[in-house]
């Protein structure tokens, strides 16, 4: 339609453009890592483009004179300038998943279908006119828009991961509260801007949002280098020969993705990811090696008491106190213990009992020793989230039994 029509008020478009286009340049996409998802500030990783694009869909006056882009156009500006920022990612390798592409076309989409045919027939400015209530409309308005990209985002990450859609909705909708916010914002700024000062207002307003860009980058390459200390770490426990290879990964990714089946949300599933990989660290201070560094089988003295050894070592390590908390309840009764605790013992004791052969029927015969631990040991909720998020990940063909 807009080949054929021809584009409104190309020197609005081509500026906008590029500004999306930059934005993408400057994109960071962060890897998710399994089991766990990626922290809010990593879900939006090109808000310069993100915000020029609400900006051109919201954009009612240039400089004094009214604008004309359709929502046709548009979509058509935002697609045209994403590809051609995107081609530098695609090129090395790193470009985003389609998915992620066609989310962001639908909620500018959505953002322009609300705002451009009331504005273009006129109703809008009948109504609000072009003062505060023209802001607040426009705020409103982001506001159903993050909405909707919320709740487009829970729906392809539950598609992707299986995951339960009610976290992944809730976790979308408290990512909001930080560079989805800053977003929407400088989106209306920008519109609002452009339409007093004209197209020169685009690079003023873009510098803020690119550097909170810059440090949100900062601050994901130091959680990294953290979360790499601490799996380092408990690599110490493989090195030693107390542990199997691999075990507190192993234990780390199923725990968490037994969290997410529970509901945990963004900071609980990352103490709770740091203590099962430290889960075992509280082996180091003994003399002799448990038999294959499985604690699940000892007397419950002998696991109390490298519980608490763990917590020691870990509050020497400076990780956060939540941590070594749960290193060290994890071998109370599961009554006294906190969730994460709960969950980190289910899942090390599953991995005990599977052992070395990983067969399926291992898998079924270790479920069913769990389940007949629930009375004092394991909690059945537990129990039951972990059959469930090893029936959908194939590795066991589970019936998930009813609590009690």
């Amino acid at each position: 339609h807009t080949l054929w029509h021809g584009i409104t008020e190309p020197g609005t478009a081509l500026a906008f453009g590029v500004l999306i286009a930059v934005g993408e340049l400057a994109r960071h996409e962060a890897r998710d890592r399994p089991g766990h998802r990626r922290p809010a500030e990593d879900r939006q990783p090109a808000p310069l483009g993100s915000a020029g694009a609400l900006a051109y869909a919201l954009l009612g006056h240039e400089a004094g004179r009214a604008s004309h882009h359709g929502v046709l156009q548009v979509v058509t500006v935002v697609v045209a300038a994403a590809l051609v920022g995107i081609v530098p990612h695609i090129a090395r390798g790193r470009g985003p998943a389609l998915d992620h592409v066609a989310r962001r076309v639908l909620t500018v989409a959505f953002a322009a279908a609300c705002f451009r045919p009331l504005y273009d027939c006129g109703r809008l400015t009948e109504v609000v006119g072009q003062g505060p209530y023209l802001v607040l409309f426009l705020l409103g308005l982001l506001g159903l828009t993050a909405l909707c990209d919320a709740v487009l985002a829970a729906a392809l990450a539950g598609a992707r991961t299986g995951w339960p859609y009610g976290p992944l909705l809730r976790d979308e909708l408290r990512a909001l509260a930080g560079i989805g916010s800053a977003i929407c914002a400088t989106g209306v700024v920008m519109a609002l801007g452009v339409a007093v000062a004209g197209l020169w207002a685009l690079p003023a307003f873009s510098v803020p949002l690119l550097l909170t860009q810059m440090s949100f980058r900062r601050i994901t390459a130091i959680r990294t280098t953290y979360r790499q200390t601490i799996t380092s770490l408990a690599r110490a426990t493989e090195i030693a020969g107390y542990t199997r290879p691999g075990h507190a990964r192993r234990v780390a990714a199923l725990s968490c993705a037994v969290g997410r089946e529970l509901g945990l949300s963004e900071r609980e599933l990352t103490v709770l990811e740091y203590a099962a990989l430290m889960h075992d660290i509280g082996q180091l201070s003994l003399v002799d090696p448990v038999p294959a560094g499985a604690t699940a089988p000892l007397p419950p003295a002998d696991a109390r008491r490298i519980a608490e050894l763990g917590g020691e070592v870990a509050r020497l390590t400076g990780v956060p106190s939540e941590v070594a908390v749960v290193v060290e309840r994890q071998a109370d009764p599961y009554r006294e213990q906190p969730v994460a605790a709960r969950i980190v013992r289910v899942v090390n004791a599953y991995e005990d009992l599977l052992g070395e052969g990983r067969h399926p029927s291992g898998s079924l015969a270790a479920l069913e020793q769990l389940r007949l631990g629930t009375g004092r040991d394991y909690q059945p909720e537990v129990v039951e989230g972990l059959a469930r998020v090893l029936a959908r990940g194939g590795r066991a063909r589970v019936v998930p039994v009813p609590p009690g």
